[in-house]
């Protein structure tokens, strides 16, 4: 009897450590996030976890656990500021590149569209931008996948990721190649992010086929005892009434993704199901939640789990094993940046990037070069890889060209209850050999302002990078047309201006956050006006003409994270400008010159303007400053110098009016921004800001212009609002303040950007 029972206990020492455990992680977008969770408390509770098999978000948490990362590790990446940024599509914190920001214009929408050698036009469907996600992988996972020698059963943990053929529509297992690449395949939901090619197809979400790989588990790794974690289930179990509405934009990632059936785990198995109830597959903002969801599910399941499964392993011995896998990593240098898709002028220009003749580089010498490289928009679209060389024992960087965006179209505009709304298109063309060349034609089409402009910036490297911009620009404004729907009663000013300008620009850069710019320009302009409060039928306007050449130098850089109603990030502009122009006057009958004036001038102006923002928490304050210093004289009569003079424009609808108490040839300015985040996309604005000019212009009796430097005149403007950050830009309810007898008090309400061309004088 003692020797059936010594030889019960030896079989069931030796089934135990035999034992083998499959782990099944479903996809589910977000929602996966739980699985860090699961991996936590198995992990804990020293559950040996000996194969791994994951679609989507499960592919990506088990693809890092198989990759030698810890739970920990992993829900430090998630909880972290930068995951965030990747998932959104936005650069990482101190990786903007301001060389390349283009001017703010009025657009808030963008077709990415391709215009061939055919000129065949080709619209790209991606919503998201991919482009910090595809880096971060290729970082976190180029030394597991070279220690592996891209072999997946070589990881930590020997691991299958599922991606999807679209075009044979089956499900496709990954157990080979680049790590990085097999997982960003996995989570490459259709007309969400652009598809990635691999062995030479385009591959997809494998949620759309097989989102709970449990028979990829069965059939290549045939495990003892399968343990499955799944997060994604039927979306709602009755129809939605009440959110339908709000719902049905993402209904079709609801329709892409495949249900996953937990009668797939067989009975010798554990089927684990966070309660993820009131989450969606797009609370990536609430990662700890739902890992703390995984979690506790898992624990409330740890006795079933743990009577199915007799193996265990300390965690002292997963973490020496994963230890000694880590160390097997190879210095981190890279000694070749290798092209797919580029003619060599193309990959000349792109080295330039790289420090062309220095190698190896380190890591950050490559990521450095590459967020430099991608915050221009044609190279968005590049996709990034390490590559390892055995025989070097270092690693190579991989560039590869995808289908690219050279013919994007910018809609735009905004609708406002003055007559200030307008419309936005914009076209743009690339094209990239020795240097790139971007050409921009937009049009602004309104009652009230109506521009064209037409530019092209070439970016030359030679010795760094610098651009040559040759443009031309005509502004028409109709201040007549800017009538006020809530005070109908108001006579707005009676004012036509057209201002041309025609001229070059050349920029090179100072580090990532500073533009140096030197320009010249030839200024023609239009103004025609009253001399009179009011406008009747019977008057003729003065005509008041500019000719002439503007030289510019400036330094700027702009951090701030909105083109308008900022919150946070810093601006700043420093210019120096020299105007030798010509004035013609053609008084009308509301003047009190009868002859035509021509007179000479000339003029030297430096202006600074400083914008920053300090946030805490749910409320930002922010300052801006801004200050004119010139010798500029005054004009013919009172109108045209007032008008020719250089304005403080602190509030969305400044440049729309007329605000003689506003503009001077010298002041300074400034004041005070409040900005409450009240939910995520809505703020409240409290602004208040003085005006102080150094000599204020003040109409003499004769129509001619009086200086005063009274050190009392200081001007007050505020405001106090609301305004919604939307898909087709800022939503604004405010109530205006001007210390100016024609427009002190108004409310606007306005939909879109309120954003113009530069004027020839700005």
């Amino acid at each position: 009897m003692r020797l059936w029972v010594f030889f019960g206990l030896v079989c069931l020492a030796i089934s135990s450590h035999a034992q083998k455990v499959g782990l099944v992680l479903s996809g589910g977008a977000a929602k996966g996030i739980a699985h860090v969770g699961v991996l936590k408390a198995l992990e804990e509770n020293e559950i040996p976890i000996d194969y791994i098999t994951g679609t989507s978000m499960g592919g990506i948490v088990g693809g890092c656990y198989a990759a030698g990362m810890s739970p920990a590790q992993i829900e430090e990446i998630i909880l972290s500021k930068e995951f965030l940024q990747w998932v959104n599509g936005q650069l990482e914190d101190g990786h903007n590149y301001y060389f390349t920001r283009d001017d703010d214009d009025a657009s808030f929408l963008r077709l990415n569209l391709s215009l061939d050698s055919t000129f065949s036009i080709l619209f790209n469907s991606s919503l998201a931008s991919d482009l910090s996600l595809n880096f971060a992988l290729a970082e976190k996972l180029a030394q597991p996948s070279a220690i592996a020698h891209n072999n997946f059963d070589s990881l930590f943990v020997p691991l299958r990721v599922i991606a999807s053929d679209i075009f044979t529509q089956t499900a496709v297992s990954l157990g080979k190649g680049a790590l990085s690449d097999a997982i960003r395949a996995t989570q490459t939901v259709p007309f969400f992010y652009n598809p990635i090619r691999i062995d030479g197809r385009y591959l997809f979400d494998g949620g759309l086929y097989e989102n709970f790989p449990v028979g990829v588990m069965q059939q290549t790794f045939k495990p003892d005892v399968i343990i499955g974690s799944n997060v994604s289930s039927k979306i709602y179990n009755e129809y939605p009434y009440g959110e339908d509405d709000k719902l049905i934009a993402r209904s079709l990632l609801y329709m892409l993704l495949d249900k996953s059936n937990p009668s797939d785990i067989p009975e010798s198995g554990v089927y684990i199901q966070p309660d993820l109830k009131g989450y969606t597959s797009f609370d990536f903002a609430k990662a700890r939640a739902l890992i703390d969801s995984g979690y506790s599910q898992t624990l409330r399941q740890m006795e079933e789990i743990k009577s199915k499964i007799a193996a265990r392993v300390s965690c002292d011995a997963v973490a020496e094993a994963r230890n000694k896998f880590n160390n097997r990593s190879a210095p981190f240098l890279i000694d070749h940046i290798e092209f797919d898709g580029f003619n060599p002028s193309q990959q000349k220009y792109i080295n330039r990037f790289f420090k062309s003749g220095k190698r190896p580089l380190t890591f950050n010498e490559i990521k450095s070069g590459f967020y430099t490289l991608v915050s221009e928009y044609y190279f968005k679209n590049l996709y990034p890889g390490f590559t390892f060389n055995e025989a070097e024992n270092n690693f190579n960087f991989t560039l590869s060209k995808r289908p690219q965006n050279n013919f994007p179209v910018d809609f735009g505009g905004a609708i406002a209850t003055r007559g200030i709304s307008h419309i936005y298109l914009g076209l743009n063309y690339y094209h990239f050999n020795r240097s790139l060349t971007h050409a921009n034609l937009n049009f602004y089409l309104g009652n009230f302002y109506k521009s064209v402009q037409a530019k092209a910036r070439i970016d030359i490297p030679n010795r760094g990078v610098y651009y040559l911009e040759p443009y031309a620009t005509v502004n028409d404004w109709d201040f007549l047309q800017g009538r006020d729907l809530f005070r109908p009663d108001t006579n707005p000013t009676a004012l036509s201006r057209i201002d041309r300008k025609m001229g070059v620009d050349f920029a090179i850069p100072f580090g990532k956050n500073y533009k140096l710019k030197i320009g010249g320009a030839y200024i023609n302009n239009r103004d025609q006006y009253i001399n009179s409060p009011v406008l009747v039928s019977t008057d003729t306007l003065d005509v008041l003409r500019l000719d002439g050449l503007r030289s510019e130098i400036s330094v700027s850089s702009n951090t701030l994270n909105r083109k308008q109603y900022a919150s946070n990030g810093r601006n700043f502009m420093l210019s120096l400008n020299w105007f030798n122009m010509n004035e013609k006057l053609v008084p009308g009958n509301t003047s009190v010159i009868d002859d035509i004036k021509s007179q000479s001038r000339n003029w030297l102006r430096a202006r600074i303007t400083l914008e920053q923002y300090f946030r805490k928490g749910f409320y930002s304050s922010g300052y801006l400053l801004d200050g004119v210093l010139s010798n500029q004289p005054v004009f013919s009569n009172y109108q045209g110098s007032i008008i020719n003079a250089p304005g403080f424009n602190p509030l969305q609808d400044s440049r729309t009016l007329l605000l003689e108490n506003f503009r001077a040839y010298n002041y300074v300015a400034g004041g005070w921004r409040n900005v409450f985040t009240l939910r995520k996309s809505l703020d409240f604005r409290l602004e208040g800001y003085l005006f102080k000019p150094f000599q204020a212009l003040l109409a003499g009796q004769n129509q001619e212009v009086t200086l005063t430097s009274d050190i009392t005149k200081i001007y007050f403007t505020a405001t106090a609002g609301w305004v919604l950050h939307s898909s087709v830009g800022p939503i604004s309810l405010s109530v205006n303040y001007y210390d100016d007898a024609q427009n002190e008090l108004g409310i606007l309400l306005h939909v879109g950007f309120l954003l113009f061309n530069k004027s020839s004088m700005d």
